[in-house]
């Protein structure tokens, strides 16, 4: 139910004067003011600790003078809003939407009165706030230089960072002081299919951080669209951080027209790691769903052909050629190299798999022409989105799949060629519609065309929105790789089930992600939005599919399970290959009955960087999932079971690393027991060297 309780209050003719707000339990206080020179600035504090010093705020502009000082107070609003909503997928079945805001309209007299709005929203687990530009006869139209939002830190802070970027997130995630960003700078800039950095201080968001006095904040942003993604620079003398633009192909760093607004800026923090995983403020930052009816919308478990193409065992190209113009080739007449995949009768073995287990859908990558000639080139027209490779059928397999209850999930890598892509969408979508397809995977690999154009600049930024709408119109639910990351618009448009926009699982055959890198992720880029990570790896070697790759998954096969629980996503894959599950269909059982959408989550215990251990209830059903991971450290893991209803006796199934587990040299030593359990229960576990603990919970068969 919403519950809307106004209390305006309208102060006129103020200037320097502080305006205060609180969070609803009031432990976060947020300071409004003006200085002396008319910028506008703010300050939180949490507990009474400093989290925001006194920080400016403002936007450069490069066409019209800018929106950064010489301000006066016109009149502040306050109001409190409090509503609990039901997402159409999600880590609840209802979500608390509760904050006190502050609204401040400030003048800009030696403009002719030209005026902005920030908007201040302050939630019991952190802030948000945005600029927004009234329509105005003295402001219509202007170029962003620079938007100038401070962070002033109150210390120098241990950070989990990415490099600064404008068409990547791709990194590992460093973890040091921010002192210590300059000095680390180098290393962490690892090679990428397309990649810009911009600063030797530059990092990108959620940028997740741990006072010394206990405090842990997360700096991102909600609701982006029309404009470009934020990252920050460092001023590491003094601990300031400023909001940094992506900017277009001739420098600018936003259009905006006005009528519009920023996306919010926000601002995570608690004295408990495990708040900032439970938080859902950037979200809660986003409109309602624009959509009237979303059944068509699910929550997907998925197989797919895939993980052979990644590890070298299998290629996504049909033939060995190199120089290939699209539409002037036959490829019936080309010698197939004889590793191509998406074929139509291996394509038919996944299915049958997904159909014996349980899976709701196969993705398939490489079924369409074009991929011998794409990577790295700067082709406009590499692939048109609805022609098959000669051996995938794509009517029999709609007619197959349909006839086992299984749904195939299309694939679209549209080589960084944006305007190509538009131009297909339409016919694309139909293609899909036409053929029993329901859900797509996009891909933006390499640079941007039109060339000078990034990945996360505005221009990108609308592509990304236009894609997901379109797919809209045709009930087609979206999961975007190399796209920007989430920014909560998934509650309001909640068929963008799932997005990369990190580095994923599929590193793990490009030289391994590091031991602690899943133990960050769900405090960085998850906070924006669930992940398509991919995991489920049960042959940790590579080398066993592909003897020429010596690379291997660096996590013991159980933490691979208890990563279904930790990464929220309602697109989950069991991303291996289905004659390993077969040698492994005992733990593979814990990822066919995990479920994907949730009533209820509970953090049980957390720290970034080292360990994360979680519950959750399955959606409308007494059934509930524990997973427990850890970094390069084995460590004792205690785990209650107060989540469960009490006065109740229900049996656990325990997946537990063996004794003389570890990830780098016995990864595939596991153990399975059942155990009965109790809301009383407490249960503890070793978890190997980057390992994990996977729990299912069911009611007592009497």
């Amino acid at each position: 139910m919403n519950k809307l309780l106004l209390a305006c209050v309208l102060l006129f003719g103020l200037s320097v004067s502080a305006q205060q707000i609180a969070s609803p339990d009031n432990n976060l206080q947020l300071t409004f003011a003006l200085s002396a020179k008319g910028e506008p600035t703010y300050a939180l504090t949490y507990k009474k600790k400093p989290v925001i010093k006194t920080s400016k705020l403002g936007i450069d502009t490069k066409d019209v003078a800018p929106l950064l000082n010489g301000f006066t107070i016109d009149k502040t609003e306050t109001a409190t809003f409090n509503e609990t909503w039901t997402p159409v997928w999600g880590e609840e079945k209802n979500i608390r939407n509760n904050y006190n805001e502050l609204l401040v309209t400030l003048s800009q007299k030696d403009q002719k009165g030209r005026y902005i709005r920030i908007r201040f929203r302050v939630f019991n687990d952190g802030l948000g706030f945005r600029y927004e530009f009234p329509e105005q006869p003295e402001l219509n139209y202007f170029i962003i230089k620079e938007e100038r939002t401070q962070f002033a830190l109150a210390g120098d802070h241990k950070a989990f960072w990415l490099p600064g970027d404008y068409d990547t997130q791709e990194y590992s995630t460093v973890t040091s002081k921010l002192s210590e960003v300059r000095g680390k700078m180098k290393a962490a800039v690892t090679p990428n299919a397309s990649q810009t950095t911009f600063s030797p201080t530059g990092l990108q968001t959620p940028l997740m951080m741990k006072s010394a006095d206990g405090l842990y904040i997360n700096i991102h942003e909600a609701a982006l669209k029309d404009y470009s993604c934020m990252s920050l620079n460092l001023d590491d003398k003094n601990m300031v951080l400023e909001s940094w633009l992506t900017p277009d192909a001739i420098g600018n760093k936003g259009n905006i027209q006005t009528s519009s607004t920023s996306p919010w800026r926000t601002v995570i923090v608690s004295d408990k790691a495990g708040d900032i995983l439970m938080s859902r403020l950037v979200y809660n930052l986003n409109e309602p769903t624009q959509y009237k009816d979303v059944s068509w919308i699910k929550p997907v478990k998925y197989v797919g052909v895939w993980w052979e193409m990644i590890t070298g065992k299998s290629t996504w190209a049909y033939n060995d050629l190199t120089n290939v113009h699209l539409g002037e080739l036959d490829y019936s007449k080309t010698k197939p190299n004889g590793k191509h995949a998406a074929n139509t009768a291996h394509v038919k073995e996944y299915i049958d798999f997904a159909a014996k287990h349980g899976f709701d859908a196969v993705l398939v990558e490489g079924w369409n022409e074009g991929w011998e000639d794409w990577f790295g080139k700067s082709k406009e027209f590499v692939f048109d989105f609805v022609t098959p490779y000669p051996d995938f059928d794509v009517k029999e397999l709609h007619r197959y799949a349909e006839s086992k209850g299984v749904k195939i999930i299309m694939h679209h890598e549209t080589s960084g060629s944006v305007r190509n892509y538009e131009r297909w969408m339409d016919k694309a979508y139909q293609f899909m519609v036409d053929n029993g397809y329901n859900a797509v995977k996009s891909g933006y690999v390499g640079n941007i065309l039109p060339r000078g154009e990034f990945h996360y600049g505005q221009w990108m930024v609308n592509h990304y929105q236009f894609a997901i709408e379109k797919a809209a119109e045709y009930k087609i639910m979206v999961n975007a790789h190399e796209a920007i990351r989430p920014t909560g618009l998934a509650r309001t448009y909640p068929n963008l089930i799932g997005n990369e926009a990190a580095r994923g699982t599929e590193y793990e055959s490009f030289g391994g992600n590091n031991p602690d890198h899943t133990t960050i992720l769900p405090f960085t880029r998850l906070v924006g939005g669930p992940m398509d990570y991919t995991p489920g790896i049960f042959q940790t070697k590579i080398s066993a599919y592909n003897p020429d790759n010596n690379s291997f998954v660096h996590t013991t096969l159980v933490k691979q399970l208890a990563l279904y629980v930790t990464f929220y996503s309602p697109l989950q894959m069991a991303a291996d290959l289905p004659e390993t599950y077969n040698k492994h269909l005992d733990a593979f059982q814990f990822i066919k009955d995990v479920a994907v959408d949730w009533d209820q989550s509970w953090v049980l215990e957390a720290e970034p960087g080292d360990y994360i251990t979680m519950a959750r209830k399955a959606k409308g059903k007494n059934e509930w999932f524990l997973g427990a991971i850890t970094d390069e450290n084995a460590r004792e893991a205690t785990f209650t079971f107060e989540f469960l209803p009490k006065g109740k006796t229900y049996w656990a199934t325990v997946y537990a690393d063996a004794p003389d587990a570890s990830y780098d040299k016995n990864p595939q030593a596991y153990v399975i027991k059942k155990v009965k359990v109790t809301s009383k229960t407490k249960l503890k576990q070793k978890l190997a060297t980057s390992g994990g603990c996977a729990i299912s919970v069911k009611e007592e068969v009497k």
